[in-house]
């Protein structure tokens, strides 16, 4: 009986025939389509609540898992279109990683996001989003706004809510039809329009130069200057922020990139500017 069957094995088999079996089950089976890919989830009943137990320090100080961000990114609409600045200093907490992180994702020649939380997080899925924006523009022969593409990355990341996604990005661009627009997304789902957004664990610090001198009809000169200044304070008071200022400037033309600002350098040049840090004896 034994012999008989060994006749009929996989490993009797002729190899043409076999890859004739091979090639019609792989036809046989329907291709896996979808806007979004799917992620392997942990062999975990409740995924969130695993998460939140080992990795909320909040509610839990004892928790395995303390995740720590740092950074500073903003993002502003003028009469002159949208200043975008980053830092690009990356922790894995007291650690410094890297001081030469790019925190500005180019989607395409019109779009702009922005990197705060985790870094993978991040790069994977705003460069999946330019992939989608891409198909939009095949598709339909024109280029997708603003408040679509950020709409497309908020209903992603929130089929994925609670499961460890960390993402706190700025979604920018400038349309005939829009104008300058910025809206902020996050990990949670959370798809806000605003004027002016500061992300990251020195935005209080950002915050405070623009709330100071920001207004409406800012030449562009003036523009990038507030957006390498508000960074500038960050880096100085957040240790988790630093490294070097990454400013670009978005019109209906598109993205421009205004360089890259080493903080050590130009902290000196715009406190004898300005006679302003005075708390730093030169």
């Amino acid at each position: 009986m034994n012999s008989i069957a060994k006749q009929y094995t996989q490993g009797n088999v002729n190899p043409v025939s076999r890859e004739i079996n091979d090639a019609m089950a792989e036809l046989a089976t329907p291709p896996q389509l979808g806007l979004a890919p799917t992620l392997q989830l942990p062999p975990i009943s409740q995924p969130t609540d695993f998460l939140r137990a080992h990795t909320d320090d909040a509610t839990n100080p004892d928790c395995k898992i303390k995740i720590a961000h740092g950074t500073t990114t903003l993002a502003f609409r003028f009469q002159g279109g949208i200043i975008v600045a980053v830092d690009s200093r990356a922790t894995a907490g007291n650690w410094i990683a890297s001081q030469t992180v790019n925190k500005v994702i180019r989607i395409n020649p019109k779009l702009l996001g922005t990197m705060a939380g985790g870094a993978a997080d991040c790069q994977y899925w705003e460069t999946w989003l330019g992939s989608q924006c891409r198909l939009y523009e095949l598709r339909n022969k024109e280029r997708i706004s603003v408040a679509a593409a950020s709409k497309i990355l908020s209903n992603l990341v929130y089929e994925y809510k609670g499961m460890g996604l960390s993402m706190g990005t700025m979604i920018c661009g400038v349309t005939k039809k829009e104008g300058p627009t910025i809206f902020y997304v996050d990990s949670d789902g959370t798809r806000l329009k605003g004027d002016l957004f500061c992300v990251g664990s020195g935005q209080t610090f950002a915050y405070g130069v623009l709330d100071s001198d920001y207004k409406w009809d800012l030449t562009v000169e003036e523009a990038l200057y507030l957006g390498k200044r508000s960074i500038l304070a960050a880096t100085h008071r957040d240790a988790y922020s630093g490294g070097s200022i990454n400013l670009y400037h978005v019109s209906e033309e598109g993205w421009e990139y205004h360089g890259n600002y080493n903080v050590g350098d130009i902290f000196w040049d715009i406190k004898a500017k300005e006679h302003s840090f005075v708390n730093v004896e030169t």
